[in-house]
């Protein structure tokens, strides 16, 4: 393979990573305590050239881009006052945790519901735990005290989807909980659409080098096979 293909092709893959992240990003631009994520991008190194006849040095060329470990940006966001009883926001550090079919899960996103029974849960129907992992009563006013609601240290907290993490909780949250109000999303819409296009630029730049080395094959190919030897 020409290594220019090879170079422009891998840097396609990797804008194309993240385009996916920031469209997710954006979708989640108002999912409250939505934190967005972000990939490391670093080259492959760079390939020695040399001469084949005598190995004179003559350069090196970059092989091409990679995608690095993946994080989340868990920095809090600014938190926003609904008046909703049931509505929770942690300042600060920290999770709620709720019990899943595959066990507990902790979140930072705080808009609760009342069930049938009478127990708080998220949005998914999955009940919130307090501090010692029981499920919580909501009130004959249809309140409950912040108090009652349990907020978890969870070092090294790792994304699974629907705004869940998973992890190993090591005591309580140093944030405190805010009753009525709710964490704003980590992403800034305006930001993530200029990231957008720059990704889009660079995709399309490599493209644009891929059909220029395509044209360039084509063309060596056409006139070698046209050479007349004499």
């Amino acid at each position: 393979m020409d290594i220019g293909l090879f170079i422009a092709a891998s840097g396609m893959v990797a804008e194309q990573t993240r385009q996916n992240q920031l469209s997710n990003d954006l979708a989640n631009s108002s999912t409250p305590g939505y934190k967005p994520d972000e990939s490391t991008q670093h080259n492959f190194g760079t390939l020695l050239m040399a001469n084949t006849e005598g190995g004179a040095p003559v350069g090196s060329i970059d092989q091409g881009v990679a995608v690095g470990r993946t994080f989340t940006d868990m920095t809090p966001a600014s938190i926003q006052e609904t008046g909703e009883p049931l509505d929770f926001a942690i300042e600060g550090t920290g999770f709620f945790a709720v019990r899943t079919e595959a066990g507990v899960r902790y979140t930072r996103n705080g808009q609760f519901t009342a069930s049938a029974n009478g127990t708080v849960t998220d949005n998914a129907g999955n009940p919130v735990l307090s501090q010692t992992g029981a499920t919580i009563k909501v009130g004959a006013d249809g309140t409950v005290p912040a108090s009652a609601i349990g907020t978890f240290e969870v070092p090294g907290a790792a994304k699974q989807g629907e705004n869940l993490f998973t992890g190993t909780a090591s005591g309580q949250a140093q944030g405190e909980v805010r009753q009525g109000a709710l964490e704003g999303s980590g992403v800034d819409a305006a930001k993530v659409m200029v990231e957008m296009i720059t990704s889009l630029r660079s995709f399309q730049s490599g493209q644009q080098a891929i059909q220029t080395i395509d044209q360039t094959l084509q063309a060596a190919t056409t006139q070698v096979g046209s050479i007349n030897v004499q």
